[in-house]
């Protein structure tokens, strides 16, 4: 079996971890695939680890034991986060994205492999501490942002519906006030998408008045479930008081100027401390 010199198993692995983020691999892994002895593997674990600190790439933690292991935790650095934070920022507030109405046309964004993976590099690096078994979001275009999301934290994703479908099996429907227009909707989602007493993280594109992502929580609650974050990649300056608490936002929409072309959008303060 070939043999690979420590410059090509650091490459390899370096293109490994980075991956398959949040995933413990096994010493036996890597000395498999690189037939080398796992305290060979372990000495460039370690080189990795050195390398992607100082790259300010997140963290590589090794785990003891007769097994071993290590996994690699993607925390971002406050200049990459705030480079990718202006760089959303432009991309959403173009002033061609004016819909009649004062809306903002975002799909395309919402669909973009580069801009989505981007987006949830952020929301992983933030919630990379907590204990996560799921991420629940609502269709529709908050779904790409937590597929990826879900790849980055190595959890599964559980899509709400707003109307039951039969390829879903037996659902729990509720229902929930918009916080936006005060209309009372209908959300379901079946009960084959998470294990009760899960801990799940909401993710969702855009907020106003916190509506969808409370009924998201009172879902939740059916399922005896607890959420330990949310995060939304949009959210309104206005109203202020929103009805969900303990949220975190990538970016704040000030205003839109629908008569001047204007559409002001800023990254989030609490990000960039």
């Amino acid at each position: 079996m070939k043999k690979y010199k420590r410059n090509q198993r650091i490459g390899a692995l370096m293109k490994i971890f980075a991956e398959k983020p949040n995933y413990v691999f096994s010493y036996n892994y890597f000395s498999e695939i690189f037939n080398a002895a796992k305290s060979t593997i372990s000495e460039d674990v370690a080189i990795v680890r050195e390398l992607v600190a100082q790259l300010d790439y997140g963290r590589i933690e090794t785990i003891s034991g007769a097994a071993g292991g290590a996994v690699f935790i993607p925390v971002m650095g406050l200049k990459e986060k705030s480079y990718i934070l202006s760089e959303l920022c432009m991309l959403f507030s173009q002033k061609n994205r004016i819909l009649p109405g004062g809306f903002i046309y975002m799909t395309d964004l919402f669909n973009n492999p580069n801009i989505v993976t981007n987006i949830a590099k952020i929301i992983a690096s933030e919630f990379s501490e907590i204990k996560i078994d799921y991420i629940i979001t609502v269709e529709t275009k908050g779904i790409p942002v937590a597929v990826m999301t879900g790849q980055k934290l190595n959890v599964p994703v559980a899509v709400i519906r707003r109307n039951n479908k039969v390829t879903e099996g037996a659902t729990v429907s509720i229902n929930y006030v918009s916080g936006s227009s005060n209309n009372i909707q209908t959300m379901s989602l079946s009960r084959r998408s998470l294990k009760e007493n899960s801990k799940v993280l909401i993710v969702d594109d855009f907020m106003k008045g916190g509506g969808t992502c409370k009924g998201m929580a009172d879902m939740m609650r059916e399922f005896n479930a607890e959420v330990v974050g949310t995060a939304v990649v949009i959210e309104t300056r206005d109203p202020e008081k929103k009805l969900v608490d303990n949220y975190l936002s990538l970016m704040v929409l000030n205003k839109i100027n629908e008569k001047e072309g204007i559409i002001e959008i800023v990254p989030n303060s609490k990000l960039l401390n």
